[in-house]
């Protein structure tokens, strides 16, 4: 009897132990917390790929979506939650930004067709009849299991803006001499009508590159205060790199060779696609090539429905450079992972061949690529070593304006504004 009981004890254990490992919490950042989760996209309805703003109280909405690679059907879930400036939680009750239910369950599905890969597509738009926010700022879209949100599945940021300011941008060369053929300085001013007392403490103004978040400057103090307006251009200040344009490749078709696809190499149970060799262009001198600018699509010329009939594949990435220190590391970004540094995105160095090499499990489509370099001494990210840096470059700029009343528990977002250094 006892033996039972310990085995007993020791079964409890194992479960606990086994749903404490599961259990997990969510971060306030664009991340997918499970392997099978692919091809998480999240824009404005009005243009596919865009940066995730919509306006308060209009009849914009968000596109969300993603894959699951297990295929079936699962219950997940799905909530909003508002933070600040800084991607930290506002802190706030529910009831302070939702006009609507807390959560609310994912019941947009459709099983893929015809693919080797078998997957089941997940969507959903905000606001909606369930979840509709009714303050401004900055929101995290949180998807879980089975109403649990200790079972993260993605976290994906987006922003509600309620435009009470303009905001104008202009981009010059940098005022470093150093930087004046390789960087791009971003002047603004925001414009408002309403009465703003101490814009030092109750005002912040985010500027980002290319929607990427690790390029993201945070201003505090603007550089002259007018009547009506606030001017933020200090020479040292809002100076980005230029960068070069983005890679790309083509894998609309997983039967004819597309852009920059050396071999397709398909398998009863998979598909490889061997990319063209890159090769380090920092030292190559600008080349006006068209991108989109980091973004991807999902696109199959085989298939009619791009959501459901895209196939997936194994990407095969190669860099033909060295490390520049032992201790860093080569990665492989774009928005099709959110520009995060992870083992998935990480390439791994040959030593014989003196190459980096990485793999990738990509959906069909067009994806523009660069290659990122992390310092792992000093934890800092290089995104033109192997790229190049130049002021000719073709870049979107995103400019946020934050306001917090006097008094008021919340950063309201007050403008947003873009601008693309080549018009086309």
């Amino acid at each position: 009897m006892t033996k039972i009981k310990g085995l007993f004890f020791l079964l409890f254990i194992s479960i606990q132990i086994a749903a404490a490992q599961t259990q997990r919490q969510f971060v306030y950042d664009n991340l997918v917390y499970q392997s099978q989760i692919k091809t998480v996209q999240c824009y404005n309805s009005q243009k596919e790929q865009s940066i995730p703003v919509i306006t308060l109280k209009s009849a914009e909405q968000l596109i969300f979506s993603f894959d699951d690679l297990n295929g079936g059907s699962k219950v997940y879930w799905y909530t909003i939650e508002h933070c600040t400036s800084d991607w930290k939680s506002s802190r706030l009750s529910q009831l302070d930004y939702l006009e609507s239910l807390p959560e609310d369950r994912i019941t947009d599905y459709k099983y893929s067709f015809g693919t080797i890969q078998k997957y089941t597509h997940y969507g959903l738009s905000i606001p909606n009849n369930q979840i509709r926010p009714k303050i401004s700022g900055n929101y995290l879209l949180k998807v879980y299991e089975d109403g649990n949100q200790q079972k993260p599945v993605i976290s994906q940021r987006f922003y509600v803006v309620e435009n009470i300011v303009n905001i104008g941008i202009e981009v010059v060369a940098s005022s470093q001499v150093t930087s004046r053929f390789s960087n791009q300085k971003i002047n603004f001013s925001i414009n408002h009508k309403i009465n703003i007392q101490n814009p030092y403490n109750d005002l912040k103004a985010v500027v980002m590159q290319n929607g990427n978040p690790q390029t993201a400057i945070t201003n505090t103090k603007p550089t002259f205060i007018r009547p009506n307006s606030l001017v933020y251009n200090e020479l040292n200040t809002n100076d980005f790199p230029g960068g070069n344009e983005f890679r790309k490749f083509d894998i609309r078709s997983l039967r004819y060779k597309g852009e920059n696809v050396q071999e397709i190499l398909k398998q009863d149970t998979s598909t490889n696609v061997i990319l063209f060799q890159d090769v380090n262009t920092s030292k190559a001198k600008y080349s006006n090539l068209v991108d989109e600018n980091g973004s991807f699509y999902i696109r199959n010329q085989e298939g009619r429905d791009d959501r459901t009939e895209s196939d997936y594949a194994n990407i095969t990435f190669t860099l033909n450079a060295v490390p520049l220190i032992p201790s860093g590391d080569v990665y492989v970004t774009g928005r099709f992972n959110n520009y995060t540094l992870n083992p998935s995105s990480k390439l791994t160095f040959d030593s014989s061949k003196k190459r980096f090499y990485g793999n990738i499990k990509l959906k069909q489509g067009l994806y523009d690529y660069k290659y990122i370099w992390l310092n792992k001494e000093t934890g800092k990210i290089d995104q033109t070593i192997f790229e190049g840096s130049f002021f000719e470059t073709a870049n979107t700029y995103q400019v946020f304006a934050y306001y917090k009343k006097p008094g008021s528990r919340w950063e309201e977002l007050i403008g947003y504004s873009q601008i693309n250094t080549l018009k086309r």
